[in-house]
């Protein structure tokens, strides 16, 4: 039978923003408002139960003066338009590239801890406290949990465009690290030779369909391909086969070694390396 809607109820759901009445039954939230309990109203429900009254309150106050209802979509379109304006500085013709590339860096990297603490406190949300919060909260951990990961490799893949340039260059450095790649850029720039960047092999492949440069630093741990399977590849193809390859790696000398007979490759640095190593590859520049 359909509950009819008094006066009381109509209160409650102009205070809360609730029903009180949800398909001809009176909802659980207007029998706990009866009962005098704690109800959140549904922008409070949005955010952490586990935060103090002027967090709340604070929270409210943006809530009504802007267009964002829930923390996610704040987080994701702050991401999203922090990315955006990095992109068009990293594209404008007259921007310094080293402080830019360094501020672009240092920005993510403080951006990528937040979202670390916000991913963990929400799996451990999820994980301990499940029984004790209501369905939709859950529901709402879990996509901003979700929402984390995804802005992750959003910034990720901001970082790996901020190092790779537009023009012809002169070395492709295959390399997983992004502080190596930072590095290495900064020091041949300082030799005159332009440098690109990119943190996988796959990637590196596609790179060399574009643009072939003169010579690839290669790092032969990589997370997808190993790198004696791209250096194989590469070898094996008529267009690329003559450019010089230098591996760049932490294996041991004598597994090296044994490769670079065997694919003709031109030489190796080891891993942790000294500026001065690279000097045996200049040759193949000049």
């Amino acid at each position: 039978m359909n509950e009819k809607k008094t006066e009381e109820m109509e209160k409650y759901e102009k205070m809360t923003g609730k029903h009180a009445i949800w398909r001809g039954v009176i909802t659980e939230g207007f029998k706990k408002w009866q009962r005098g309990e704690k109800i959140y109203d549904r922008f409070k429900e949005r955010i952490a139960l586990y935060v103090s009254k002027e967090t709340k309150e604070d929270w409210q106050n943006f809530v009504r003066d802007s267009k964002y209802t829930s923390i996610s979509k704040l987080i994701r379109d702050a991401v999203n338009n922090f990315i955006e304006k990095k992109i068009k500085v990293i594209e404008h013709e007259n921007y310094n590239k080293g402080d830019q590339l360094r501020n672009l860096s240092d920005i993510s990297y403080v951006l990528k801890e937040a979202l670390t603490s916000i991913k963990g406190f929400s799996q451990l949300l999820i994980e301990n406290y499940k029984e004790e919060l209501n369905e939709e909260i859950i529901l709402k951990i879990k996509e901003i949990f979700d929402k984390s990961i995804f802005l992750e490799n959003k910034i990720n893949e901001s970082l790996e465009y901020s190092y790779i340039s537009k023009s012809q260059y002169d070395i492709l450095l295959i390399e997983d690290d992004i502080s190596t790649i930072k590095l290495l850029k900064s020091f041949f720039e300082r030799k005159g030779y332009s440098c690109k960047g990119v943190i996988s092999g796959s990637k590196g492949l596609n790179e060399l369909k574009r643009n072939i440069p003169r010579i690839i630093l290669l790092d032969i741990i990589l997370p997808d391909i190993n790198g004696f399977d791209v250096c194989k590849i590469i070898k094996s193809n008529k267009i690329y086969q003559n450019i010089p390859i230098f591996l760049l790696t932490a294996v041991s000398s004598l597994k090296v070694e044994h490769f670079i007979k065997k694919a003709k490759v031109e030489g190796y640095i080891s891993k942790p390396f000294d500026f001065s190593d690279f000097n045996s590859i200049f040759k193949y520049l000049n």
